[in-house]
């Protein structure tokens, strides 16, 4: 009949060996609940737990001895009895186990008494030990040097902890220190990378260095273009100020901080300058302790030089090299921009200038052709004139003075016959002429009309020209700025057009403002555009031709839009129509100037004209005026 289990002494059996717990534990199996542990440290908080009724305890263990284990179980389990199992069954082995507060000792290896024996120890079996005191003070000064020996490696362990900490500190300081280098840097680098005047760059990067990372000096040099000096461009305070004024510079050679950087492109350092013998001595720097010259690099070419400089020694470590460095790579690349984009302004300045001159030449050439085309035909005009007055003239000194009874009128044909001939004219000659000629070839010569016609061609070129000229130099006239209502403004020119009615509609917005500009210039502006948007609809046969005026506040500007429903303007000529003298209308009129002078003229008032178009879907043009003086 199987025992309960619940009524079974408990045997806490402490061993390193996993076949020595399995012995044990079958050998126990019937008699015993058999706990097992495999190290004493575990043992002795299973003791504290369960508080078994025996205990055994293995001599070979680890982490302690098994005397020092029988000992602090004593402490744990008064009332249990400890037994210590032993592969060495000497007597000093047995009277270390006694001595130590065992209640008994059984050597190895197990043999069948073994379960005997436990039975006798826990029903109060207590092996005697003579000579007690003797190993009993052999155990304690074995105890006192083993405590002492722990005490000593606890001992050199707080202090290797110590100094572990110490580094630790350093190593945190130091990634602390850098962590702040690097987003200072960064924060420096986009400070600095935002400026593209090169002069406001160089200055701005002193100042916010010294600022930032509390230097007390920074300087930056660039090389000059025969690549032989390092010119100071920027430097920070008074002492900065000074060196520039002195033109201050330095050979780029091994001879100075700076000269050695830009040669090797790597950052050198003194962390004690004034006993740095490789470092240029500054006068205007005089407590500078500590210095770092940074190569400032771009596409692998040495561009400058920065250098940063404290009034501390030691101020600077290699491995703060890498911080300030990468602040400096963000110098560089800001040098660069700042000088790519002062290349590009003065291409653009450049080409600016060439293109002006084209256009100018090109408007000169246009203006010269415009006005000779214009002027050609008055010459011939005049010439024509000229011989018809020539003809009649030679009629009118037929007439015979004696058949005029008024004295004025026979002074007048006298004065006519004697300016004529002043003039060269044979009026003989020129009759004789005419009494040669066929009837319908001389009522041709003689005719009025013709004269007139003539006179007309000479005054519509007169007049072109004219306007060519007002085209051209109306725009440019002193503006007088004045508050007007563009409302009023455009529906009266739209009015004054005599277009058909309904051809144009307009909508104005309620908060649409009033403009600055010189009334009679501003209303060519629309003049034009209006005209031109109805010439535009006429030409293309456009079906219910249409313009739509448009008005409307757009922040302290207004905004008007003329658009009409016609065919729209070809992309490819939308850039050239505010180009002087560029017309599409060809030999139907216009001068091609009503839209460069429109530009012209919003331009000077501070305003915006821009066209919007696409084929078949008419155009748009919009204009932007300023509502505040």
């Amino acid at each position: 009949m199987t025992a309960d289990p619940r009524r079974l002494p408990q045997a806490l059996y402490i061993a390193d060996s996993d076949e020595s717990r399995s012995l044990v534990r079958r050998l126990l199996a019937e008699r015993f609940v058999v706990l097992e542990a495999s190290n004493p440290l575990d043992g002795l908080g299973l003791a504290e737990e369960t508080q078994p009724n025996l205990i055994l305890l293995d001599n070979a263990i680890s982490q302690m001895s098994s005397s020092e284990a029988a000992t602090r179980l004593k402490k744990i389990v008064n009332d249990a009895p400890i037994v210590v199992v032993s592969g060495d069954a000497s007597d000093e082995a047995r009277a270390r186990a006694l001595a130590a507060g065992a209640s008994g000792f059984i050597p190895k290896p197990i043999d069948d008494d073994f379960e005997n024996l436990v039975v006798e120890y826990l029903n109060g079996r207590v092996d005697f030990l003579e000579n007690a005191e003797k190993y009993l003070r052999e155990y304690q000064l074995e105890l006192a040097e083993r405590i002492e020996d722990q005490i000593r490696q606890l001992t050199n362990t707080v202090e290797r902890n110590k100094y572990l900490l110490s580094q630790n500190q350093k190593m945190f300081s130091m990634l602390e220190r850098r962590h702040q280098l690097l987003e200072t840097a960064a924060r420096v680098g986009k400070m600095v990378t935002s400026i593209l005047d090169l002069d406001e760059l160089l200055r701005h990067t002193v100042n916010i260095v010294c600022g930032e990372f509390r230097f007390y000096y920074s300087g930056i040099f660039l090389i000059s273009d025969d690549r032989q000096w390092a010119n100071l461009r920027a430097g920070f305070g008074v002492a900065g100020y000074k060196m520039l004024h002195a033109n201050y510079k330095l050979p780029i050679d091994d001879k100075s901080m700076i000269g050695r950087s830009v040669l090797n492109q790597q950052a050198q350092i003194a962390l004690d300058a004034a006993d740095e013998e490789s470092r240029f001595k500054n006068p205007y720097l005089p407590h500078t302790r500590s210095e770092m010259a940074l190569p400032l690099i771009v596409n692998s070419v040495s561009v400058g030089a920065m250098t940063v400089q404290s009034g501390e020694l030691n101020a600077f470590s290699e491995e703060d090299v890498t911080s300030l460095q990468t602040m400096a790579d963000q110098v560089a690349i800001a040098i660069n921009n700042a000088r790519l984009m002062k290349d590009l302004e003065s291409a653009n300045e450049e080409l600016l200038r060439t293109k002006t001159y084209e256009a100018i030449a090109t408007a000169t050439g246009e203006a010269i052709h415009w006005v000779g085309n214009k002027a050609a035909p008055i010459p011939g005009s005049v010439r024509r004139v000229r011989e018809d007055l020539g003809y009649l003239l030679a009629l009118t000194s037929q007439a015979d003075e004696s058949a005029l009874k008024n004295d004025s009128l026979k002074a007048a044909l006298q004065t006519v016959k004697e300016e004529a001939q002043a003039q060269g004219l044979d009026l003989d000659k020129i009759r004789d002429e005419m009494a040669a000629m066929k009837p319908n070839r001389l009522q041709a010569l003689v005719s009025v009309e013709s004269l007139f016609e003539d006179l007309d061609i000479a005054e519509n070129s007169a007049n072109t020209i004219l306007e060519i000229k007002e085209g051209l130099i109306g725009p440019a006239r002193q503006r007088n700025v004045e508050e007007v209502s563009l409302r009023e403004m455009i529906s009266e020119t739209v009015a004054a057009m005599g277009l058909p009615d309904g051809a144009v509609e307009m909508n104005w917005a309620d908060d649409m403002q009033p403009v600055y500009v010189d009334a009679r210039q501003v209303e060519q502006v629309f003049n034009n555009l209006v005209k031109n948007a109805w010439e535009a609809l006429t030409l293309s046969n456009t079906p219910e031709p249409k313009i739509y005026v448009d008005g409307r506040r757009d922040k302290e500007f207004t905004l008007v839009s003329v658009r009409d429903n016609g065919p729209g303007i070809p992309k490819e000529i939308q850039e050239k129509i505010w180009v002087s003298f560029f017309t599409t209308k060809g030999g139907k009129g216009g001068t091609g100037l009503g839209l460069s002078a429109v530009m012209q003229i919003v331009n000077q008032h501070g305003g915006k004209i821009w066209l919007e178009s696409e084929a078949g879907k008419g155009a748009t043009f919009y204009v932007l005026l300023p509502a505040e003086k």
